[in-house]
């Protein structure tokens, strides 16, 4: 009878953990809700949990150029975090295995994060948004270049005086360098 009892206890137990149904996979939003609140706990590990490979790659490579730990980097990538009362976000966009999220920084401006998906989770991708600010950058030359060369007049752009072949050159003589 004791055994029996007691196959009926771990028979109602397990299946009351099979039928627990399926835990909600983090949204973008809940993982940075998550990062920000590792950060004000300065709760390290956590914050590096919650970067992507790629992050904790650049991280690595960053703290081996400087000397110091991969902690110090996320610590020191992380210090705005720290002191900020609140943190208002908006525009969560998901993109099949990637997603940005707009959050206002202590400076009061809204910045992009990045996520990536790693193993089913999402992580927060530092290298992406620095891939994308480079993007932007390139973006912005290459239309200031363009509208600088629109505002110039065409008479700037065509030599002074027009370049004919002139009879005191000699085909033959060497080129000097």
């Amino acid at each position: 009878m004791r055994n029996y009892l007691i196959i009926l206890i771990l028979a109602v137990a397990a299946t009351t953990a099979s039928c627990g149904g399926e835990q909600k996979t983090a949204t973008p939003l809940d993982t940075f809700k998550t990062y920000v609140k590792a950060i004000k706990k300065k709760d390290t590990t956590t914050v590096k949990i919650l970067l992507s490979a790629e992050t904790l790659k650049a991280h690595d490579q960053e703290a081996k150029a400087q000397g110091v730990t991969v902690d110090d980097i996320v610590k020191r990538d992380s210090f705005s975090w720290e002191t900020q009362k609140s943190v208002e976000y908006k525009n969560e966009k998901v993109d099949g295995e990637k997603a940005t999220l707009e959050v206002k920084d202590s400076a009061n401006r809204w910045q992009t994060f990045y996520f990536i998906r790693e193993n089913g989770e999402w992580k927060i991708d530092m290298k992406g948004s620095a891939d994308q600010l480079l993007k932007d950058i390139e973006e912005q030359n290459r239309q200031a270049d363009e509208q600088f060369n629109l505002d110039r007049p065409l008479n700037d752009l065509m030599p002074a005086e027009p370049i004919t072949p002139s009879s005191n050159v000699n085909a033959n003589a060497p080129i000097r360098q």
